[in-house]
């Protein structure tokens, strides 16, 4: 009777103790972040939908870029690392959940021993002593305080923090490819304006020396007209550079050595998707790398309450069994028989102080994880705004742009017709040719810019890894 009574508290006890719980470990809250109503927009429709939710392959229209975007998804070393983090992990969560598991042990074990003659024991026993020993262990913590339970989701969070981060890669890789690409086809599209105003130019200086030799003009303009040339096929080269530079870096992207990469043309990329943004509060959702800082605020929001359930005792059911004996053929006999067992609770007093550092530390880090995540939304709200904005602008731009070049192109041709008429001076040919140039690659540059802005609105809203 004695003995069920006191099993009876034993049990009694442990209830009570399981019971608080839920005074020690809290459930986390996402916290109150200042998310605004509405983009600072204009123009660009804001509604429910977005077009985070639309596949790149819908946004991205170009088979090639298509293509080469399959390739790096593929092929790239950060995704391939990303892949590698999230491994990583999940190892670490499935270890998280097996905190609930009891510790088990086993152990074969042979020892020798020759007591001195004159100790205790060789006093007694004369000779050598031989012990053999199959035993096993076990060991098991009561989540008294939720410590095992806050430690898994801890571990939870941190392998979906990984998760995210990879979409995050996957959404910066897809972005980075395309405004990569749209840049090159810019580049070939200026490079072949450069090239025609290379061969109207050297028309051009065969027309100054015909006109030099009618007395015309002197052979200032036959230098000027030369001078032309030259800017132009310096412009061209420098066009060259910056095309074979950029595609360096493409391969990197794709996984690939520098080479030379196909591609289509500027003219060709047509973006039929609406633009739609959504609400601000959908970046809690859609965007990844405000998801990862959420769920690295989750994880440290957890590892605070690890911290604190260490200042409580901690119960630890133990066992141990198995045979002993001192002669080999007789190990398996029911004399070899040995068994313990031991329930206690242990509770920490003072040990230099590392509890309560650990709890400071905690909170300190959980403080830090909540300021990263309202600077990741705060960031993100910024980028989705700075974007539609550029949006905006690039397409008035190409607009002025436009009509700037076919101001300047008219200029170009009247002033040559008056010049071949001797009624006007050739500075004023060389100002609106030079103009002329300069306009017709601002309009790459406008359009270029045009799908950028598209390219960094899809990244800022979070598109490209659903």
């Amino acid at each position: 009777m004695k003995k069920l009574s006191f099993i009876k508290i034993v049990f009694l006890a442990f209830g009570i103790l399981t019971l608080q719980s839920c005074f020690v470990a809290k459930d986390y809250k996402r916290p109150d972040v200042n998310v605004a109503d509405n983009y600072r927009t204009d123009k660009i429709s804001n509604d429910t939908s977005s077009i985070a939710n639309v596949s790149w392959r819908t946004l991205f229209t170009d088979p090639v870029l298509e293509k080469y975007i399959d390739q790096g998804l593929q092929n790239n070393i950060d995704i391939r690392i990303a892949i590698q983090q999230i491994l990583a992990a999940e190892a670490y969560m499935k270890q998280g959940k097996a905190g609930y598991l009891p510790s088990l042990s086993a152990n074969a074990q042979y020892s020798y021993q020759k007591p001195a003659k004159n100790s205790q024991l060789g006093s007694v026993y004369n000779g050598s002593i031989n012990q053999f020993e199959l035993s096993g262990g076990l060991s098991w913590e009561a989540d008294i305080w939720g410590k095992i339970r806050s430690n898994d989701l801890a571990t939870q969070a941190s392998y979906l923090q990984t998760v995210a981060a990879h979409k995050a890669v996957k959404t910066r890789l897809i972005a980075n490819i395309a405004s990569t690409y749209f840049n090159l086809l810019a580049l070939d599209e200026q490079m072949e304006v450069t090239k025609n105003t290379i061969s109207t130019r050297e028309n051009g200086l065969e027309t100054t020396k015909a006109l030099k030799e009618a007395g015309e003009v002197t052979e200032v303009g036959v230098q000027q007209t030369d001078a032309q040339l030259y800017t132009a096929k310096a412009i061209l080269l420098d066009l060259k550079k910056q095309s074979r530079i950029l595609e360096n870096s493409f391969a990197i992207l794709l996984g690939e050595n520098p080479k030379t990469f196909v591609r289509s043309a500027l003219k060709n990329q047509v973006i039929d998707v609406v633009l739609t943004t959504g609400v601000p509060s959908q970046l809690l959702s859609n965007r990844p790398d405000v998801i990862a800082a959420e769920y690295n605020l989750r994880n440290a929001f957890q590892l605070t309450n690890v911290a604190k359930s260490n200042f409580y005792p901690s119960l630890v059911i133990s066992a141990n069994g198995g045979l002993q004996n001192l002669q080999l053929d007789q190990l398996f006999n029911a004399n070899s028989l040995f068994a313990s067992a031991v329930a206690g609770l242990t509770q920490p007093i003072f040990n230099k102080r590392k509890i309560r550092t650990q709890y400071e530390v905690s909170l300190i880090s959980q403080e830090q994880a909540r300021l990263n995540f309202t600077q990741t939304l705060l960031v993100a709200s910024k980028e989705v705004s700075d974007a539609m904005y550029a949006y905006e602008i690039a397409s008035e731009k190409i607009e002025i742009k436009q009509k700037e070049y076919n101001a300047y192109n008219l200029a170009t041709q009247y002033s040559e017709e008056l010049l071949n008429n001797g009624l006007a001076n050739y500075l004023e040919v060389l100002t609106a040719r030079e103009n002329a140039l300069s306009s017709s690659l601002d309009i790459v540059n406008a359009k270029n810019s045009k799908l950028q802005a598209v390219v960094d609105l899809y990244e800022a809203l979070g598109g490209g890894w659903k």
